[in-house]
């Protein structure tokens, strides 16, 4: 399915404006809520897709059908959304390196936690923003550590710790909501 929509992209490269219009539309919803999960302002986050979009346009011919269209642009998405957050100078992951294993004793503790759709989304909106960020391109977006190492511009390592100690931060303000 590396094809997706592979006619509105070759005629959006050859700058066929309404075939650009029929992608945006086809994504514009998407990749503003993967913005919005991660800048959680409005505004900030239609002002990022909008630049993603124009950047994808712009860069259209460096696309290469390596992925889908979708996951190239989501990319460029997640890009900007870390980009805006450095800039507005919100940590996107805590300093702290050293590393955090989440025991078996843990995982039994939070095995009797009922999932609540809504306590979860507002439990994640409540952790601090480094965190926020973990689980996000984690969970939600599908990423793994090395991509989120990548995008980041952490280790590994750090991905990992980072993820479990939000995932522990998640459980502990889930349990008091």
């Amino acid at each position: 399915m590396l094809y997706t929509h592979k006619e509105l992209v070759e005629k959006s490269k050859s700058g066929d404006r309404n075939s650009q219009y029929q992608l945006y539309k086809l994504y514009v919803d998407a990749m503003y809520n993967i913005s919005m999960r991660m800048l959680g302002i409005k505004e900030d986050a239609e002002d990022v897709v909008q630049d993603s979009f124009i950047e994808a346009f712009k860069n259209l011919n460096s696309f290469r059908y390596e992925s889908t269209f979708g996951s190239w642009l989501k990319r460029i998405v997640i890009n900007k959304s870390i980009n805006h957050l450095k800039l507005k100078k919100i940590p996107v992951a805590p300093l702290e390196y050293h590393e955090y294993t989440i025991s078996e004793e843990t995982n039994e503790q939070n095995k009797d936690i009922p999932l609540d759709i809504n306590k979860i989304k507002k439990g994640i909106n409540m952790l601090p923003e480094g965190y926020k960020q973990a689980i996000n391109l984690y969970l939600i977006e599908g990423y793994d550590h090395n991509e989120i190492a990548e995008i980041l511009g952490i280790t590994t390592s750090t991905s990992k710790s980072q993820y479990h100690r939000a995932k522990k931060k998640l459980v502990e303000i889930i349990k008091a909501l």
